[in-house]
């Protein structure tokens, strides 16, 4: 049985007091904690450490939270991270523009540690339950034969139909294991950036680099199940420059990481056999 690691959360707020209460009171139950003073550096450490969960205050010199949260959605490695906001203001304009955004909550400051202990529970039971909608999906694809065009019957079902996004979807289709990010999507169907978000978050409630990088898994899964490829090959087939990028992005999605993946499912599929 594979043990679970303690999640990891990261805290970018520019107060140093505020900072260290959170990061003592997340430490004192039980998280792995991490800290940055401003946006820049809250930045590095997402793409470094890939955190289960991002908490960032609004209101910082250099780049505010809208701006870390806008860097963060734009790269398909920290696409899908869980995002809270801690703000100052509680304007319907703040709040709608962060949403916009992709922002998973809101903290109205002053905020107590079980108040963001609620709202991080609430965060990572909602990214659990996801994991395990993908990982029973992948169990229940083991216990049939695998077919011969695993992989394109595996893209089907990943998009919704939905006439409005149809050109979204097939450009993600088509490219997806090239790289590309929200602002590609974006250029290439004649949105902005933003607009396309909302868009797209409206009708299916998730964001355009979501869309991608659930794209990926599904491929990546089937590359997995089907191929010998290294870990590194698989990685570099679907668009990552990274492969310890593309590790931490499949176990977000899937619980595990790929190596582990893969050997579940050869066990399990040989078990199958012999029954």
């Amino acid at each position: 049985m594979i043990q679970e690691s303690p999640k990891k959360i990261l805290i970018i707020e520019d107060d140093a007091m505020t900072r260290n209460i959170f990061l003592d009171g997340l430490q004192a139950e039980g998280f792995e904690t991490i800290g940055a003073q401003n946006g820049i550096i809250g930045i590095q450490k997402a793409q470094e450490h890939q955190p289960d969960l991002v908490i960032c205050d609004v209101m910082m010199p250099n780049m505010d939270g809208f701006g870390v949260l806008k860097m963060l959605r734009q790269e398909p490695v920290t696409a899908i991270i869980p995002f809270i906001f801690l703000t100052g203001s509680d304007s319907k304009s703040s709040l709608r523009k962060g949403m916009e955004l992709g922002a998973d909550d809101y903290l109205t400051k002053p905020c107590t540690v079980q108040q963001l202990l609620k709202a991080i529970a609430v965060r990572l039971e909602k990214q659990s339950k996801l994991m395990q909608y993908w990982y029973a999906a992948c169990c229940q694809n083991l216990a049939q034969p695998v077919a011969a065009n695993t992989t394109s019957s595996a893209s089907e079902s990943i998009f919704p139909t939905v006439p409005q996004l149809k050109e979204v979807f097939d450009y993600i289709e088509a490219n997806y294991h090239q790289g590309i990010t929200l602002c590609d999507v974006a250029e290439a169907v004649g949105y902005s950036s933003a607009y396309l978000t909302n868009r797209v978050a409206k009708i299916t409630g998730e964001t355009v680099n979501g869309w991608i990088v659930k794209r990926r898994m599904s491929a990546a899964r089937c590359l997995l199940q089907e191929t010998d490829q290294t870990i590194e090959q698989i990685s570099s087939a679907l668009g990552y420059q990274n492969a310890c990028h593309f590790s931490r992005q499949f176990r977000q999605h899937n619980g595990i990481p790929p190596q582990t993946w893969r050997k579940e499912y050869q066990l399990m599929r040989r078990s199958t056999v012999e029954v």
